[in-house]
């Protein structure tokens, strides 16, 4: 799409200005217990953005419907004609998607009927790209090399899973790569490959859109010096394959910026499980420690709430498969379970019931599930978060929608005071907001 590469123009300007920036701002330094980290050289108000960067490499999610080149979500896609996996906008975006597809292109006719995992296409770019072309802006702080594996302390399961991605990916890559001498010096083959999908594993960014849907995964080495903290002080969101480091809090000058590597929805002994699982340490952050919030995730009866966890993975199946059937699960669900809307899986339940019934275009249905969501999500995406200003934006639309324009108002303006700190006001998904802001107010005048 021609305003993506408009849009990617100015990242890769703003890249440069915001890198020039950075030397008097931030600076590397090792973290306590932790390694590698980002700190502050001055102090720092919320609402900045302090990083941009653009992928080292990225690939498209292969269960949404996005071009592989800008990420945007299309219904009607054009497929590449030799591969027939690769999907674009258009024939402008395949021809700018080209230089970077075409050795991926051969490897994924040679996979046919089948088609590899996001894991293995983008390793398979990864290793493209450093036998051509080893260093990129995107790796001012942190390069390739740099990036931690963390294959010594994963779990026998782990390393197990990451022989067999190193053997599916020496199978994806046999058409391009079919000596050892072709790959860089001093390594084994399997060696390689596995040392690399373990960055890959620890090191990518899942890629959202405006409206906090995945639709890519990307390799940001700069970006993995970043720590994780479960009541973080910046967040990332993307402009298409532009990934933002913005500031949500007010940070003194000497403290370390972090972001959290997970959705913070849920209990603590899931987020530390799933960070020892995934990225191999244990959190001891405060939030971890006085297990904050865990006795509202888990509100109400105790059993109820375990079936109805056990229903959501069905929930979410179903609902990429037949949005009907979905939404009267969800009601089965919440009439048969009896559940406060502050338990995490019963707020699963009220999200995957807002989108069926959008989807099935029930307004007034969708309305009432999603205000039922608003308050929860002010209490586990305190302060400033993307995910809670993306929720107040679609339920203020649905108000919007259905001739409640003070109701959409008031939704909307609170969407905006969040979003203008963690996406800020330039980006493409604040100014739709704005958009629909002066949309509402001029049917307000209208009455």
């Amino acid at each position: 799409m021609r305003i993506f590469e408009t849009r990617r123009s100015i990242c890769i300007l703003l890249c440069a200005i915001v890198d020039n920036m950075m030397s008097g701002i931030l600076e590397k330094f090792q973290s306590p217990g932790k390694g590698n980290g980002v700190r502050a050289l001055k102090d720092m108000s919320h609402g900045l953005t302090v990083m941009i960067a653009e992928p080292y490499v990225y690939t498209v999610c292969r269960i949404k419907t996005a071009c592989d080149h800008c990420l945007h979500r299309k219904e009607k896609l054009l497929r590449c004609s030799q591969c027939k996996v690769a999907r674009y906008c258009n024939s402008h975006c395949q021809r700018k998607a080209w230089q970077g597809h075409k050795r991926e292109c051969k490897c994924l006719r040679s996979t046919l009927p089948n088609v590899p995992p996001n894991s293995v296409r983008l390793v398979g770019k990864i290793i493209f790209k450093m036998l051509q072309k080893p260093d990129t802006a995107s790796e001012e702080l942190y390069t390739i090399s740099d990036l931690q594996s963390h294959i010594k302390e994963a779990s026998e399961e782990v390393k197990d899973g990451l022989r067999h991605l190193a053997t599916a990916l020496q199978h994806y890559l046999k058409e391009e790569i079919q000596e050892i001498s072709q790959l860089p010096p001093g390594f084994q083959v399997l060696e390689y490959f596995g040392k690399v999908s373990a960055k890959v594993t620890c090191n990518s960014f899942t890629i959202s859109d405006g409206e906090m849907q995945d639709v890519g995964v990307g390799l940001y080495p700069s970006m993995s010096l970043l720590n994780h903290s479960c009541d973080p002080n910046c967040v990332i969101v993307f402009e298409g394959t532009c990934l933002l480091l913005r500031t949500v809090k007010e940070i003194p000058k000497g403290e370390e910026l972090t972001i959290s590597y997970i959705d913070v929805k849920m209990p603590t002994q899931g987020r530390r499980d799933q960070l020892q699982r995934q990225y191999c340490f244990l959190c001891d952050c405060q939030r971890c420690l006085l297990r904050d919030k865990d006795e509202d995730m888990l509100a109400g009866d105790a059993e109820a709430s375990r079936e109805v966890e056990s229903s959501v993975s069905r929930l979410e199946e179903l609902l990429s498969q037949n949005t009907e059937e979905a939404l009267n699960l969800c009601k089965t669900l919440m009439n048969r379970y009896y559940l406060p809307d502050k338990n995490i899986y019963q707020l699963k339940i009220l999200d995957c019931a807002m989108d069926a019934s959008i989807d099935l275009g029930l307004w007034e249905e969708a309305l009432h599930f999603g205000l039922r969501t608003l308050e929860p999500y002010s209490l586990y995406y305190s302060n400033y978060h993307p995910v809670r200003a993306v929720q107040l934006m679609k339920v203020g639309k649905l108000q919007n929608y259905q001739g409640l324009f003070a109701e959409a108002m008031k939704t909307l303006k609170q969407a905006f005071d969040i979003m203008k700190v963690t996406h800020g006001r330039d980006h493409g998904q604040t100014q739709q907001l704005a958009e629909l802001m002066n949309d509402c107010e001029a049917n307000m005048r209208g009455m």
